[in-house]
């Protein structure tokens, strides 16, 4: 059997390993057109920023690795130009000779993966803008920081990379600016959450634009000297960075007739098996099955990249594995602050069309009473009427990843915020709290889930202050937390007391009662509904997100 693999990184480098792993027999072949056969490229940022010193950490194989561990034949410089699937070989270039040449094959596996996207923009091709893709592109960029006098950098995307390599440039110490065309930098997040990053950078030294976009980049003698944006907007440059996003490699999967999905990517089983059942892809180019809402989605991330890879090589190599789909599971730290997602956001759950509801959550990392203890701000998405988990999203300095990690397991297991609140999870003062920050956001969601208390979020809030002049507002705080900040027209009555001023409100009108974190007003709501008052909602979440929405100014006091 001969097994030939177009592409190496995660999806083609995975493939060849276990398809020797399941056929010793196997010949295989891995043509890959860049210079490096297997690398992290999601360690490129923290080389560019000297947080990773040694280049040679990034190369996890080398073609001299590949034979020796696995009998692979690895061939880098080489491109795929054509796959010939009636005579069943593909044409090759290699790029150093340029001779061309056929290689037959039995089974074929592609992972062709995804390249940076560079707009049609004036200017773009100036010597001193950059992607950041691949290591020769890592290597460009701190060249020419090296070579040249470097002080001001634009990074275009406020996406998870763009914001590892606006860190990665702040700390080669240059001034750094980040401008998001759309209104928010970490499009996969909900605003509210969203917003706690973008206030948290820009307390921190970046200079964050949302809501414009580049109209051309202005250059003199191949040197962009200023970025221009859509608003008019003119902002002096020595170094740029794009970082708008990565559109699938789709072009030898056209020319060869395989099925190209709705999601924009190529089409597999849970195989890995293309339209042609002699043909296999893996990774960044490929559709996913999403694993909440079933359907096909592109998540072009390094994790499914692996295991579908680990997929396609066996079975090409005549094993049986399957692929279920993905979550969509990712995390990102910039400049201290970590954001992480799994699952569905509220956005996503709306245009998926689930009946669900949200719940916020501000808990500490670990027991407030031992030092350290940093706040998370957690969401869950949570299907209405089942209490199924849908997703969440974590913000935090600390403890965000094994939080993000738990729920991922709760979702791939098909949980609900009543199991959550069940958990049996790890607990001493340094690591967690008793009711530990998962264990406590399903304790809020599964109240909401019962009817205990409707909970209302900031942005529907927002909407009601708006239009019902006659809502009433309870903040339910302590005068000295009132008079440093609350919300227009509230009424103030500490929880404390509140049993004694019940007379000071009207139990027919609708009431929203709020206090910092969403506990106080949890408890209030309690109190008003079993004292004949009926639409009573709690802010979830409470003030403590809720002015960013509109100032996105300032973090957040822990």
């Amino acid at each position: 059997m001969r097994i030939i693999i177009i592409g190496g990184v995660a999806g083609g480098a995975s493939a060849a390993a276990k398809a020797r792993r399941t056929n010793e027999a196997a010949d295989i072949i891995m043509f890959e057109r860049g210079p490096f056969v297997s690398f992290a490229n999601c360690g490129l940022p923290y080389y560019v920023g000297n947080t990773i010193a040694d280049r040679n950490e990034l190369l996890l194989q080398t073609p001299e690795s590949f034979w020796n561990r696995f009998r692979v034949e690895v061939k880098v410089g080489h491109e795929v130009l054509r796959i010939n699937r009636s005579q069943k070989h593909v044409k090759v270039k290699n790029l150093n000779t340029g001779a061309v040449f056929s290689e037959p094959y039995d089974k074929l596996i592609l992972a062709p993966g995804a390249g940076a996207i560079v707009p049609p923009l004036s200017g773009i091709h100036a010597k001193n803008i950059f992607t950041v893709k691949t290591v020769p592109d890592s290597d460009a960029i701190k060249s020419f920081i090296t070579e040249h006098l470097t002080k001001q950098a634009v990074v275009v995307g406020g996406g998870f990379i763009g914001l590892e390599t606006a860190e990665a440039l702040m700390n080669l110490k240059l001034d750094v600016t980040v401008v998001e065309m759309a209104n928010q930098i970490l499009l996969p997040f909900d605003q509210d959450m969203a917003v706690l990053v973008s206030a948290h950078l820009r307390e921190k030294g970046i200079h964050l634009i949302e809501g414009d976009g580049i109209r051309a980049f202005h250059e003199q003698d191949d040197l962009a000297y200023e970025t221009e944006l859509q608003s008019g907007q003119r902002l002096p440059m020595d170094l740029a960075i794009l970082s708008i996003g990565v559109r699938p490699e789709l072009k030898l999967a056209r020319e060869a007739e395989l099925q190209i999905g709705d999601a924009g990517g190529i089409v597999v089983n849970d195989h890995q098996q293309t339209s042609d059942p002699d043909i296999y892809a893996a990774g960044d180019a490929v559709e996913v099955r999403h694993l909440v809402t079933g359907k096909p989605t592109r998540i072009p991330l390094a994790g499914p990249a692996n295991k579908q890879g680990r997929v396609a090589g066996a079975n090409a190599a005549g094993g049986d594995l399957h692929f279920p789909g993905a979550l969509g599971t990712a995390i990102v730290e910039t400049m201290g602050i970590i954001a992480a997602k799994t699952g569905l956001s509220e956005n996503d759950a709306r245009a998926h069309g689930f009946d669900y509801f949200v719940s916020v959550t501000h808990p500490l990392d670990h027991t407030g009473y031992y030092p350290g203890a940093e706040q998370l701000h957690v969401k869950l998405t949570v299907e209405q009427k089942t209490g199924k988990l849908l997703g969440a999203q974590i913000i935090g300095e600390q403890g965000v990843d094994k939080r993000i990690d738990v729920i991922a397991t709760a979702l791939t297991a098909g949980l609900t915020v009543e199991d959550l609140e069940q958990l049996d999870l790890a607990y001493a003062p340094q690591f967690n709290s008793a009711k530990g920050p998962v264990i406590m956001a399903g304790f809020v969601a599964a109240n909401t889930l019962r009817g205990e208390v409707q909970t209302i979020t900031n942005e529907e809030l927002q909407h009601r202050l708006t239009n019902n002049p006659n809502l009433q507002l309870l903040d339910v705080r302590n005068p000295s937390e009132f008079a440093e900040q609350h919300l227009p027209q509230a009424h103030l009555i500490p929880i404390d007391s509140l049993r004694e001023h019940l007379h000071e409100l009207d139990p027919q009108k609708e009431t929203v009662v709020y206090c910092r974190v969403g506990l106080r007003g949890y408890l209030a709501a309690r109190i008003l509904l079993q004292h004949g008052f009926e639409q009573v909602y709690n802010l979830t979440g409470g003030i403590l997100s809720y002015p960013l929405l509109s100032e996105n100014k300032k973090t957040p006091n822990s």
